[in-house]
């Protein structure tokens, strides 16, 4: 299968997913460079996927999604602190946690075929 938009990368999507989830569930959040550094890094993964996808080069690209993958670490890291601060439910960590797992093994997966 010929990828030939960034919106057809299942990585992008899926970080679209977990963007979303990051700023409804930090929305309300009165901690606001918390929730601004939460949120940057989740946006991140996504914009770095496409960015590097629109490069047209695979050493690009792949430059691009070792940054996304770096990314979606630092939303994992913040997350374990806002479980810590009680910022979040354990039922909503779960969930954005097995997410970003998710993402960065895909994002592995196509670095791997580049």
């Amino acid at each position: 299968m010929t990828i030939e938009k960034f919106e057809d990368i299942i990585a992008w999507k899926k970080a679209g997913e977990l963007t979303i989830n990051v700023y409804k569930e930090f929305n309300d959040c009165r901690d606001f460079s918390f929730r601004d550094q939460i949120q940057r890094a989740a946006v991140s993964i996504m914009n770095n996927i496409a960015e590097g996808f629109e490069r047209r080069t695979n050493k690009e690209f792949t430059n691009f999604l070792y940054i996304a993958k770096g990314s979606c670490g630092e939303v994992r890291s913040i997350l374990y602190l806002a479980i810590k601060l009680n910022y979040i439910s354990e039922d909503n960590f779960k969930i954005n946690y097995n997410l970003s797992i998710e993402i960065s093994r895909l994002i592995s997966g196509l670095i791997k075929t580049l």
